[in-house]
């Protein structure tokens, strides 16, 4: 059983995110939020495995809810569902530590495909944002466009300090490989590789794999 919020402003919205929701995860059971703080109320009341957060809600941006979750509900994964898809909003989710992005005008059926495949423990993207943040990645540092001029908090010196391993785990990250093919890679138990990416997603602020990646990138940790 899956418990899941959905925090949109627009009743419509959260009705069919509600029909995706059940469809893509047919066990799951849906409450439902229309602000920041109604959201923040219900998640401090109950326990919610996800919540798809809207970016504009009558108090605020949805994304102002991600720093609150880490710190009050670090279990919830949390995903965009919004009508924008700039990069400085994409990547300021995927740095607050959301681990998926998703479009509204996306059809029924690929917002159901997306959802699902959270249960196989992947990160849903929309596949136009994907590949704008392929290309972001792929984009020369002098490119205005590049990843690594968009602006980024500053980085304390705890958040700076991979250590050697560390880094050759992101490194396999950011190349694709799942934490087995890195065990298998660094001769380490998986139980390790995992140990390793939960420090880095702490050193890093980040919540996961793609974060840890992106953020990485922008700091200059990796090339």
């Amino acid at each position: 059983m899956q418990d899941i919020l959905i925090v949109d402003d627009d009743p419509s919205v959260r009705q069919r995110l509600e029909r995706v929701t059940a469809r893509a995860t047919p066990q799951a059971r849906c409450a439902s939020a229309g602000s920041l703080a109604e959201a923040r109320e219900r998640m401090s009341a109950g326990r919610f495995d996800l919540a798809l957060l809207d970016v504009g809600l009558p108090d605020g941006s949805g994304l102002d809810l991600l720093p609150w979750m880490q710190a009050h509900a670090p279990t919830v994964d949390a995903v965009v569902v919004s009508s924008l898809g700039d990069d400085a909003t994409v990547l300021h989710a995927i740095r607050g530590g959301a681990v998926g992005y998703l479009l509204k005008n996306g059809s029924d059926v690929e917002l159901e495909l997306s959802l699902g495949s959270l249960q196989r423990g992947g990160a849903p993207i929309d596949p136009i944002i994907a590949r704008r943040i392929l290309q972001l990645m792929a984009a020369p540092r002098s490119s205005p466009n590049a990843l690594a001029n968009i602006r980024t908090p500053p980085t304390t010196a705890a958040t700076a300090e991979l250590s050697a391993r560390e880094t050759q785990v992101l490194q396999l990250v950011a190349q694709g490989h799942s934490n087995r093919e890195i065990a298998q890679s660094l001769s380490l138990s998986i139980n390790t590789v995992e140990c390793h990416a939960k420090n880095i997603y702490r050193k890093l602020a980040v919540r996961s794999r793609a974060g840890a990646v992106y953020s990485a990138r922008a700091r200059g940790l990796l090339p």
